[in-house]
């Protein structure tokens, strides 16, 4: 569908300022605890501001393209940003500083909001000097493309321990460090099984927090949830290329065990993918118990984990229920514990975060 100005009915107008009004209250209500009153919120054309506060008029102002064009995660942290302005002007009194001043500032430092939310995010932030490790881990993941495997799983294994040992020293640095955001995949209406599987995988083993937000599409009036990550740049890098590298590798996982097995239909395909993730968590667990007697011990990141409490304040845990066990299950947890991460998963995904930097075999 073209997402243009034009192609929002005025039914999916009025849905999307709804929607837009929610969010506006979900995060009043949690960041700021009620204390602002509701501003009007409008749509205008143009694109030369994502969205503006009138302290005046008490307008927050989105930019129609943009609210249209980009995921709606990246839309809630500019609603967030027009927000702290708002609370900075009618509960703090800040009308002489600057927009961007000292009270602002403040506001979204301990409120866990982005002071510079201007659109999407870039996929991997700006250089650190801790971009190298991420060079050192594509590096052994290409070596975990050979065609040995043992050499594969050692080189794979090797990368694992690499995050493992950069993370326990970065922990143990002084200086604090600077943690980012990013959200994966696409909006769904039910998150599967094996996605779950799949974050719980991502926050266990790649040193970042996980939590599945609200998602909205404006073009086809339609709530989802989306999986959101939080850690520092070089981990959200690692952490998205392993959710696609999964989903991609699950995908082809199945359709060889279809092939394998003379299977025409996708009935028992959910069962299968979660018994991958399954497996792949299992195997996962195994080299963090090796590490372990190395004496590389990941205790977590305090700091991360304040930064996951101020962006969410109130989380919400829920109970799911599984498919049972399953012999299709069964199969795909057999296949998920022989899964090497490897650098290359082809171009069937289009994700953001897909690709990590290419390494050097030298």
């Amino acid at each position: 569908m073209d997402a243009s100005p034009q192609a929002l009915s005025v039914e999916l107008e009025r849905a999307l300022l709804r929607q837009l009004a929610d969010a506006w209250y979900q995060v009043s209500t949690s960041h700021f605890r009620g204390a602002l009153k509701r501003p009007q919120l409008r749509l205008v054309e143009g694109r030369s501001f994502f969205a503006h506060w009138n302290r005046e008029n008490r307008i927050i102002s989105f930019s129609r393209p943009f609210v249209l064009e980009t995921d709606w995660g990246s839309v809630v942290e500019v609603l967030k940003h027009e927000i702290a302005h708002q609370y900075a002007h009618e509960v703090l009194g800040a009308i002489d500083e600057t927009d961007h001043g000292p009270a602002f500032q403040r506001i979204c430092e301990r409120m866990g909001i982005d002071a510079q939310a201007s659109g999407p995010a870039p996929s991997g932030g700006p250089p650190t000097p801790e971009s190298k490790v991420l060079k050192r881990v594509a590096a052994l993941l290409a070596l975990a493309e050979s065609g040995n495997q043992h050499e594969a799983e050692n080189a794979a294994a090797l990368a694992q321990r690499l995050m493992l040992k950069h993370n326990i020293e970065l922990a143990e640095r002084p200086e604090g460090r600077r943690y980012r955001h990013r959200h994966l995949g696409e909006p769904t209406g039910r998150v599967p099984e094996s996605d779950h599987i799949l974050a719980g995988i991502l926050a266990e083993h790649f040193f970042v927090e996980a939590i599945w937000v609200t998602a909205y599409r404006p073009l086809d009036g339609k709530r989802g949830s989306l999986l959101e990550i939080s850690g520092t740049v070089e981990n959200l890098e690692l952490a998205s290329y392993v959710h696609d590298f999964l989903k991609h590798t699950a995908e082809r996982l199945w359709r060889e065990h279809k092939r394998a097995h003379g299977i025409r239909k996708n009935r028992e395909r959910r069962r299968f993918i979660c018994g991958v993730m399954e497996g792949f968590r299992e195997r996962l667990r195994s080299e963090k118990t090796k590490s372990v007697e190395k004496g590389l011990v990941w205790v977590g990141d305090a700091d991360l984990r304040d930064f996951y409490r101020r962006r969410h304040p109130h989380v919400r845990t829920v109970r799911l229920r599984g498919h049972g066990s399953s012999e299709a299950r069964h199969h795909g947890r057999e296949a998920g514990r022989n899964i090497v991460l490897r650098r290359g998963i082809g171009d069937t995904t289009t994700s953001r975060g897909r690709a990590l930097p290419p390494g050097s075999k030298h």
